[in-house]
């Protein structure tokens, strides 16, 4: 923690910025965490941070984080600018290892809810999902299909830290998520505007071991994946909205289930 701040032209600061680029995270399998309270989640987690970048002030204020890192490297404001992707940054950026586990490694007949997550691609909304899921008390959070990258900056950040506390899975193939639930003994629930079960009328349903399935924003679920769920259902639209938006309605289904699941 002594000597020279590096400068936004030092080799390692360097090599951490290429991690704005998804390409080079998942070759790496490394992600940047902006803040103090993301960087307190990630400590929370075993062997997941590196190495954390900070400025002279940063490292004063946060002398309990810095006490707590592996490493903990003084850089200038510029250098700290060009990792982090805030307006106005808090001074402390952290190289972090993927936390993301093989699905079939993650998924046991223990869990009782979890999320997956099929083609979603706005940032913001997934990192609000892993957020809720969190706070619903989900066992797990899926990434599946062409879905946005999980350590997105946007994405870490909207999960307000709860990307730490609960597993993470990515899984290339929707429709094998969904039969990986299924052989873990969970009922699979397809979040769809035209479902057959009325979300207000499904407490039976919501009682079991459940996953949710969440389609992309704009077109929601394919009907080739929606029809490998166990049931389809709806959210009731008392106005008149076409929809809700993603995140809203995860909100509604996760804490549905989580109702139901503790009486």
């Amino acid at each position: 923690m002594t000597g020279t701040p590096l400068t936004h032209q030092n080799s390692r600061v360097k090599e951490a910025r290429k991690l704005s680029r998804r390409s080079e995270r998942t070759e790496r399998r490394l992600f940047l965490v902006d803040g103090p309270k993301a960087l307190e989640g990630a400590l929370s987690v075993d062997g997941c941070v590196v190495e954390v970048f900070a400025t002279a002030a940063a490292t004063a204020e946060y002398a309990a984080l810095a006490a707590a890192a592996p490493a903990w490297t003084l850089v200038d404001d510029r250098a700290l600018a060009s990792l982090s992707d805030s307006v106005t940054p808090a001074g402390v950026v952290a190289l972090c290892r993927f936390l993301d586990r093989p699905l079939e490694h993650v998924l046991h007949r223990a869990a009782r809810l979890v999320t997956i997550c099929a083609d979603v691609r706005d940032p913001g909304n997934a990192g609000t999902v892993v957020r809720t899921s969190d706070a619903a008390g989900a066992d797990l959070m899926v990434f599946a299909g062409s879905s946005v990258d999980a350590y997105n900056p946007k994405t870490v950040r909207a999960s307000v830290g709860s990307i730490f506390h609960l597993p993470i899975a990515v899984e290339a193939d929707p429709g094998h998520a969904v039969r990986i639930a299924q052989e873990a003994g969970l009922l699979v629930l397809a979040a769809d505007g035209a479902g057959e079960v009325d979300l207000y009328e499904a407490d039976q349903l919501l009682a079991r071991p459940t996953a949710w399935l969440f389609g992309n924003e704009a077109w929601g679920l394919p009907a080739e994946l929606a029809d490998l769920a166990d049931h389809r259902v709806r959210i009731p639209i008392h106005g008149r909205a076409e929809s809700l938006n993603l995140s809203t309605a995860a909100a509604l289904c996760l804490y549905a289930s989580a109702r139901a699941q503790r009486p």
